[in-house]
């Protein structure tokens, strides 16, 4: 008898706290806040393509400290399943748990690409 295998494909909801940007955009005009939150958003990029190149090297020395500064910079912007995710990340670390680790982390590449792809918009993350 043949057996099917199914391939499950996780889809992550990325959820935004909208009011973070409201506040951005209400305290610096519609202008500045664009360019501060683009500003963000490259570094959020940057920042986790570095995180990135530090897990395929195995050089977990200071990754505790740029996952936390991940978050923090995705907590500005709202993006809360960015910031908790790499929190996550950062306390498998802090626990020494690579197993745990390596889920969290596949799942934070998840969220980081949904959270900062072009087609979703940063006002059209779900709640």
């Amino acid at each position: 008898m043949m057996e099917m295998v199914r391939r499950l494909t996780p889809r992550e909801e990325v959820r935004q706290d909208v009011e973070a940007i409201a506040g951005i955009y209400r305290n610096l005009g519609a202008s500045v806040a664009e360019q501060l939150v683009t500003r963000a958003l490259g570094e959020l990029a940057l920042s986790m393509a570095g995180i990135a190149e530090l897990v395929n090297r195995q050089e977990l020395g200071d990754l505790a400290r740029q996952l936390a500064r991940l978050g923090r910079l995705a907590e500005d912007i709202g993006l809360i399943s960015l910031a908790s995710v790499a929190g996550d990340a950062g306390q498998c670390l802090k626990r020494g748990d690579g197993t745990a680790f390596s889920a969290v982390w596949a799942r934070l590449v998840r969220v980081a690409e949904r959270s900062l792809s072009s087609d979703l918009g940063i006002s059209d993350i779900t709640l």
